[in-house]
């Protein structure tokens, strides 16, 4: 996620400048070919063709918004329930037998795995070397093994709290309260695998990013004579806004898609470990500092 309250142009160009490129060549063979041929441009209702053409970016953007907004709710709440889940893994479980200890501090450091192993599966990363610094080997190649490593965390999890109760560390009432919490992960992974595995529909991707294009074809016949030798630059400015409205909506579709402009989810892994290990009084890693203005 781009932290800076302003956007650099040179990032913008960077990302529109093959289109740009093209139709400032195109603006300029419009141009020359006006002054060195006996024609009229014809009179194109620009002003029309561009105000529904923005109805049609601005359908396409705010629904690519709503997809970049939705995400970063749900890891919110992931934030939330993983300390809720610590806490009263924490709360809940005795320090004595050994063995109740042991489970406190597999749930918690096996719900650190999961959420980076989330993070990794939704940015479709087929390795994660943050699960193995936690767990052993042999534990994190059971989940990672599986078609849904993260759902597989999450199993193994529930035997853990299950195992709490059958031993008398933890009464059923606040096994139920665990599992609550736990259910609360699994609704916010399943909204997080909705967004990604279902994209915008095909008129929202296809229409807005043809039209786009046609409108720049058709802006410098409609403005030669008007603007006779200055079309190149102006058609060429009117274009770069067009395309840069179509490309915010590119930019945002996808909010797991592991550029600068997606929901920082290895940020908010690093806060999810450092409150969690902090719980259990591990040595806890630094907060994670945006790199050239940019929080992955």
């Amino acid at each position: 996620m781009i932290l800076s309250s302003t956007p650099r142009v040179s990032s913008i160009v960077r990302e529109v400048w093959r289109p740009l490129a093209l139709l400032f060549v195109w603006d300029v063979a419009v141009t020359i070919t006006y002054f060195l041929l006996p024609f009229t441009a014809p009179s194109l209702p620009l002003t029309l063709f561009g105000t529904v053409l923005g109805l049609f970016l601005g359908f396409r953007t705010n629904s690519a918004y709503q997809r970049w907004w939705e995400g970063r709710i749900l890891w919110g709440s992931m934030i939330n329930a993983s300390r809720n889940i610590a806490r009263e893994a924490i709360a809940f479980l005795p320090d004595d037998p050994p063995r109740a200890r042991d489970l406190k501090r597999s749930i918690v450091l096996r719900h650190i795995a999961y959420v980076h192993a989330l993070r990794c599966q939704l940015r479709r990363q087929t390795e994660c070397p943050e699960v193995y610094t936690l767990l052993s080997k042999p534990e994190a190649d059971e989940a990672m093994g599986r078609a849904n490593p993260a759902n597989g965390f999450l199993d193994g999890t529930a035997k853990r709290i299950a195992e709490a109760q059958s031993h008398g560390w933890m009464d059923t009432i606040q096994q139920a309260q665990m599992e609550a919490v736990m259910v609360d992960i699994a609704n916010a992974q399943g909204g997080m695998e909705r967004l990604k595995n279902t994209p915008l529909p095909m008129q929202y991707r296809f229409f807005p990013a043809f039209f786009t294009r046609l409108f720049c074809i058709l802006l410098p016949i409609g403005l030669v004579e008007t603007l006779g030798w200055a079309t190149p630059v102006g058609s060429t400015i009117a274009g770069l806004m067009f395309l840069a409205a179509l490309q915010i909506g590119d930019d945002l579709v996808d909010p797991f898609s592991n550029t600068a402009h997606d929901v920082p989810m290895t940020g908010m892994c690093r806060t999810i470990e450092i409150d969690l290990k902090q719980a259990i009084g591990d040595p806890a890693p630094e907060k994670l500092e945006p790199v050239d203005g940019v929080l992955w």
